[in-house]
C-alpha cells in the first residue's frame, strides 16, 4: 500500500516521500524486511529508538518514533504517542478489518478467559465462525497460535483480524487487558459489545493506583458510540461490582446498557436465582428479558462462574443470537484450560485442581467454589509473581490462610526478585490472619510433592497461580514447568507406592520410601 493512500493522520509530523510503498509493519527490528515500516516503541527494558539504524539496514523505508532522527535517509513520522498511532496506522494498512467482524471485547480483573470460551461455545453452537484472542492462545478456524500477551500489540492484532476476515470468520472475542487499553493497542477498533466482569486489585506495578486501573478499563466502554457500524452497540456490566456501578454512569447515551447480577437487583436484565453448586457443576434459575428458565445446568463450579455465564449470555444475545440457542450453546461449553481444571487423580481418593487465580479476589472465588463442594480439607499451594504488584501478596496470604486448611507457600514466576523476599511479603497476610496453617517450600515442585504426600481421602489440593502456563520465569530465563504435568507425575508415583505397599501388606509410604503407617 502506498503511504500517501493512508494519509491523512492527525497530529503527526512527516518527513520524506509520501509515494513510498509500505509492504509490512514491525515493532521488532529483527523481523523488519525491505519496504517495511518500523515503529520505535519504548519498552520496559529497551528503547525502540536504539534499533532504528538496525531497522533501516534491513530495508525499512519508514520510521515512526516520538522524535525525529537526524541524518536518516528514509521517511519518518513523528508522533507523541507511538503506541496509539501504531493502532491507527495498522487499521488503515490492514483495510479496517474491524468493520468486517462483529467484535466482543471482554475486560475486568477476573473471568475474561472463561467468558471468551463460553461465548465461543455459543457462537459455535449456532454455526457462526468465531475467532478468540486471549490469555490461553489466539485461535480461529484451524489455526491456533501461542499467546505472548492477553491482548497483542496492535500490529499483530490488526494482522490477525485481517486474516480472520479473509478466512470467513464473522465474530471475534477479544480479552482486552488494562495494559492494552492504557497503551492504545486497541485504539481505533470499533467494538460491537463490551463486557465488564469486575475490578479488584491487580497490575498496580503498572498502574499508579486502583482508580487509574479502572480508568484504563473504562476506555473500552467510553468509545462504544464511535464508529460507522450500523446497529446498536451494547455495554454488558456486572452491576454487583462496585466499579461496575461507577461504569454505568460513563456509558455513552446511544449505547444499550445491559446489566447482570446474581442478587435480587431489579435493574439487572439477566439474573441468576436458586444457585446450586456441586463437584460436577452448577445449576441456577435464569431470569432474563427473554423469559425465565427454572434450571440451567453448566459444567463449571462456583458462584464466580455464574457471573461468567450471565455475562456470556447477555453478550451473545446482544449480538442477535437466539435466546434458547444461546443457552444450549452455553450448556455445551468446555472448561477453559487451567481454570478449576482437574488433574486425573489416578484412582487416589482425593482431587487435585489447577487454577490460574493470581489475585486475592480470584483466589477467594476459587476457594469458595471448592469449599461449596465440601471436601474433607483444602490444601492450597500458591506463590506470587516477581516484579509485579507487591501489595496483593499479603492479601493473597490472608485469603489462603482463612479459606484453606493448610497452605504451602512457594514460588511462582519470581523473575528477577528473590523468591524468599516474595514469600516474606506473602507471610504478612498470615500474620494478619493470626493463623500459622502454612509451610514455606520455595521450590514449587517440592511444594506440590509435599501437598500430594499430605493428602488423604476426601481432600482437595488447589495448585493456584499458574493455571494453563507451562513455564516458570526465574531471573530472565523461561523454563518449562507445568503444574498439571508435575502433579500427574507425582500422583502416579503415589499410586505406585500405594500399590506396592498394599502388595507388601505395609502401610502407605511417601515418595522417598519412608514409612508413614
Amino acid at each position: 500500500m502506498k503511504l500517501k493512500e493512508m494519509f491523512p493522520f492527525d497530529s503527526v509530523l512527516f518527513f520524506g516521500n509520501e509515494d513510498i510503498e509500505i509492504k509490512g509493519i514491525s515493532y521488532d527490528s529483527r523481523t523488519v524486511k525491505k519496504g517495511w515500516a518500523f515503529f520505535a516503541l519504548d519498552g520496559h527494558f529497551t528503547n525502540g529508538k536504539n534499533f532504528i539504524s538496525d531497522a533501516v539496514s534491513k530495508g525499512a523505508t519508514l520510521i515512526i518514533s516520538d522524535s525525529k532522527k537526524e541524518n536518516l535517509a528514509v521517511s519518518q513520522i513523528v508522533v507523541e504517542d507511538v503506541f496509539a498511532f501504531m493502532s491507527v496506522f495498522c487499521r488503515k494498512f490492514y483495510r479496517n478489518p474491524d468493520q468486517e467482524l462483529k467484535i466482543i471485547g471482554v475486560t475486568g480483573t477476573n473471568g475474561k478467559t472463561t467468558i471468551s470460551y463460553m461465548i465461543e461455545s455459543i457462537l459455535s453452537y449456532v454455526g457462526i465462525p468465531c475467532g478468540v484472542i486471549g490469555t490461553i492462545n489466539y485461535r480461529y478456524g484451524d489455526k491456533v497460535m501461542p499467546s505472548p500477551n492477553t491482548t497483542p500489540q496492535s500490529a499483530d492484532l490488526f494482522r490477525l483480524m485481517r486474516d480472520m476476515a479473509d478466512s470467513g470468520i464473522k465474530c471475534l472475542v477479544i480479552e482486552v487487558s488494562s495494559h492494552a487499553l492504557a497503551l492504545g493497542r486497541t485504539a481505533g477498533i470499533e467494538f460491537d459489545v463490551s463486557v465488564w466482569t469486575n475490578l479488584t486489585q491487580d497490575h498496580l506495578d503498572f498502574h499508579k493506583n486502583i482508580e487509574e486501573y479502572f480508568g484504563a478499563k473504562a476506555l473500552l466502554f467510553k468509545g462504544l458510540a464511535n464508529g460507522k457500524k450500523s446497529g446498536t452497540k451494547s455495554a454488558v456490566i456486572n452491576i454487583d461490582d462496585e466499579y461496575g456501578v461507577q461504569l454505568v454512569g460513563l456509558i455513552p447515551p446511544d449505547v444499550c446498557t445491559v446489566l447482570y447480577s446474581t442478587k435480587d437487583n431489579a435493574n439487572a436484565a439477566f439474573r441468576a436465582e436458586n444457585i446450586s453448586i456441586s463437584n460436577t457443576g452448577s445449576s441456577f434459575s435464569l431470569v432474563s428479558p427473554n423469559g425465565r428458565l427454572d434450571k440451567v445446568e453448566i459444567k463449571h463450579i462456583g458462584q464466580h462462574n455464574i457471573y461468567n455465564v450471565l455475562a456470556s449470555l447477555a453478550a451473545a444475545i446482544s449480538c442477535g443470537i437466539d435466546f434458547e440457542a444461546a443457552v444450549n450453546g452455553l450448556r455445551a461449553s468446555r472448561l477453559a484450560p487451567g481454570r478449576l481444571e482437574k488433574v486425573d487423580s489416578q484412582g487416589l481418593n482425593f482431587d487435585v485442581i489447577v487454577d490460574y487465580a493470581h489475585t486475592d479476589d480470584a483466589l477467594k472465588n476459587v476457594l469458595s467454589a471448592i469449599r461449596q463442594i465440601k471436601p474433607a480439607r483444602i490444601i492450597t499451594v500458591f506463590g506470587c509473581g516477581g516484579d509485579r504488584d507487591r501489595l496483593k501478596r499479603a492479601k493473597m496470604g490472608e485469603v489462603s490462610a482463612k479459606m484453606s486448611d493448610f497452605v504451602f507457600v512457594t514460588s511462582d514466576n519470581p523473575r528477577t526478585e528473590s523468591p524468599q523476599k516474595i514469600i516474606l511479603d506473602i507471610e504478612v497476610g498470615f500474620k494478619r490472619s493470626g493463623l500459622s496453617n502454612y509451610k514455606v517450600v520455595v521450590d514449587r515442585e517440592t511444594a506440590i510433592k509435599e501437598a500430594i504426600a499430605m493428602a488423604v481421602r476426601g481432600d482437595i489440593i488447589l495448585l493456584a497461580g499458574k493455571g494453563h502456563e507451562d513455564y516458570q520465569i526465574i531471573g530472565t530465563e523461561k523454563i518449562h514447568f507445568d503444574d498439571r504435568e508435575i502433579a500427574s507425575k507425582l500422583l502416579s508415583l503415589k499410586q505406585k507406592s500405594k500399590k506396592a505397599n498394599k502388595k507388601a501388606s505395609q502401610g502407605e509410604f511417601d515418595f522417598d520410601g519412608s514409612n508413614n503407617s
